[in-house]
């Protein structure tokens, strides 16, 4: 330990130390891995000797990023880094494109974008850490008008498991550059990558949210509405269980609602507010459909900034019918013995289409996603995921038998990694990390193990 920690910058910590808690702490407080030593890396450099410091003593290395970053698994033992200390933005205007560091949120890549009328293919929380977000795929904001964040990364510093720091892109290393865009952190840490930056500098959003009681009528009505809509609208539906705490407002607080999201981009304003008068005509009890600037798009779901724990799991799904909504109803109404949110994302648009440079992200084929969240401070754990499998249950008749990779964080997730991709990718990711971690050192995560090699617990 003394040795590593003379060759980096930032704090090398042990179970013992003042300041090991802090530093493995994430958003996700449930599940929090024990390693035998924390790194803080300050650089790439601090990344390459913690990589060859575990690597050199058979230890696994996990990666935790900034933001609503996490543990994937609770693991014991290994080397965590965490790269919240590496917090950078380049925006190149002229190219259209940013640098960003590992440590990064979203918010700040909005912030430094916005002068430019540009802006990054961020999700519905903006302090989710930009390159974890991105590895796993990246469901975005503007997905449907866009495509998936990964599709749109151009390059990629990551230190791999040899303690080797490689610049990959689709002409160099185009193995690798693939395998990272999908397979998240099993193929090494990531330090920096550069990325597209959209043309947008507004768009029109925001929530429509409805009384419970007519979940029905909002859920039947959105389907119909969804299947019409073009590539530029982007949506969801959720019910939404809210807890009777101050930070709700008054006209909400401790109800059981039914959200529809908002995003139309690029597009009209006018065109944006009659594509959604069908969904207005049930008539919402509050709106807030408008035009916003994208630094202020994570209004549309307000997702919860301060960490918690939280149960949840996802599934893909094809099209969807009366009979669908009704499976839902049942379990996720006011009678709910346990408060959910539980939400369909509709896909479609750009994310069913092939990128223009080929990365891991499969399921393209899937057109909602299916995500049920509950949080341990409103249930307790031996209700929740009894509760959350009857949900899958009942949900399972219109699921393709696919994941999303980033909203993978129920029990199960870790036997559950080949779903979030097309089998022949699964294989060809298997290869390849045997060829890059052979030893399957990068393991405490949505791990994929290398082919005819070590799993390893």
């Amino acid at each position: 330990m003394n040795r590593l920690a003379d060759q980096v910058m930032g704090p090398v910590l042990a179970p013992r130390d003042e300041g090991y808690d802090a530093e493995r702490a994430g958003w996700q407080t449930a599940r929090r891995h024990r390693p035998d030593l924390v790194v803080g890396a300050a650089g790439p450099a601090d990344v390459q000797a913690a990589v060859t410091y575990a690597s050199g003593r058979g230890l696994p290395v996990a990666v935790q990023g900034t933001g609503h970053a996490s543990a994937a698994v609770a693991a014991e033992g290994g080397v965590l880094i965490t790269t919240a200390r590496m917090s950078a933005v380049r925006v190149d205007a002229d190219a259209g494109t940013a640098w960003v560091a590992a440590g990064t949120r979203w918010d700040q890549v909005i912030e430094r974008a916005a002068p430019a009328g540009l802006a990054p293919l961020s999700g519905s929380a903006p302090r989710v850490g930009a390159v974890s977000y991105t590895l796993g795929g990246g469901l975005a904001l503007l997905s449907r008008s866009f495509g998936y964040a990964a599709d749109h990364v151009r390059g990629l510093d990551v230190v791999t498991a040899d303690g080797r720091l490689r610049h990959v892109t689709r002409d160099r290393e185009p193995d690798l550059f693939w395998a990272l865009r999908g397979g998240r952190d099993n193929f090494g840490v990531v330090t920096g990558m550069e990325i597209g930056l959209m043309p947008v500098t507004t768009l029109y959003g925001g929530a429509l949210v409805f009384p419970v009681q007519k979940a029905a009528d909002v859920l039947g009505t959105y389907l119909q509405w969804a299947a019409t809509m073009p590539e530029a609208m982007n949506s969801s539906v959720a019910l939404i269980s809210l807890p009777d705490v101050p930070a709700i407002p008054e006209p909400l607080r401790g109800r059981h609602t039914v959200h529809i999201r908002i995003a139309f981009a690029p597009g009209d304003p006018g065109a944006g507010e009659r594509l959604v008068a069908p969904l207005r005509a049930i008539g919402p009890m509050s709106d807030t459909l408008g035009e916003l600037a994208y630094a202020e798009a994570g209004s549309i779901y307000n997702d919860p900034v301060a960490p918690g724990a939280v149960e949840s799991d996802t599934a893909m799904l094809g099209e969807l019918d009366a009979t669908a909504v009704q499976a839902v109803l049942d379990l996720a109404g006011p009678h709910a013995p346990v408060p959910h949110v539980v939400e369909l994302r509709h896909l479609g648009g750009r994310l069913a289409h092939p990128p223009a440079v080929a990365n891991a992200v499969g399921n393209r084929d899937a057109r909602y996603l299916f995500n049920v969240v509950s949080r341990l401070e409103r249930a307790d754990i031996t209700q929740i995921r009894p509760a959350h499998a009857r949900m899958f249950e009942a949900i399972a008749p219109w699921s393709t038998g696919g994941r999303f990779l980033n909203f993978m964080n129920g029990e199960d997730a870790a036997t559950q990694v080949r779903s979030a991709y097309n089998a022949t990718d699964y294989q060809r990711l298997t290869d390849l990390k045997a060829v890059y971690d052979p030893e399957n050192i990068f393991r405490l995560n949505h791990n994929i193990p290398p082919a005819g090699g070590p799993i390893r617990g």
